[in-house]
């Protein structure tokens, strides 16, 4: 019984990780995309979540450049997935990172 009920667990977690690369988005601001240059991290984040993404806790601010030309990436990485995992969904995170091209 409690092999079974394991392998269930195990299955369900690694369809969840399998799963993340659903649950980004990227979002172009100003002129990002038609910008030549290679890509760099500006800023990261993580925001936080209570009870599946119902309630925040606070708002996490990202700097972003001074034109304003960037992509703004929001992930539900395999941290999140375990700090989703282990707290029963009760508290819930995602990644935020913001990038630039230089």
């Amino acid at each position: 019984m409690v092999s079974k009920t394991l392998n269930s667990l195990v299955l369900i977690m690694l369809l969840a990780i399998m799963a993340t690369s659903c649950l980004t988005t990227k979002t172009n601001v100003g002129m990002y995309q038609q910008k030549q240059g290679t890509e760099q991290t500006f800023e990261k984040g993580k925001q936080l979540w209570l009870f599946w993404g119902l309630i925040p806790l606070g708002r996490t601010n990202v700097s972003t450049p001074q034109d304003g030309d960037c992509q703004v990436v929001t992930k539900f990485k395999f941290s999140d997935v375990l700090i989703s995992g282990l707290t029963g969904g009760i508290l819930y995170s995602y990644s935020i990172e913001v990038k630039v091209k230089k």
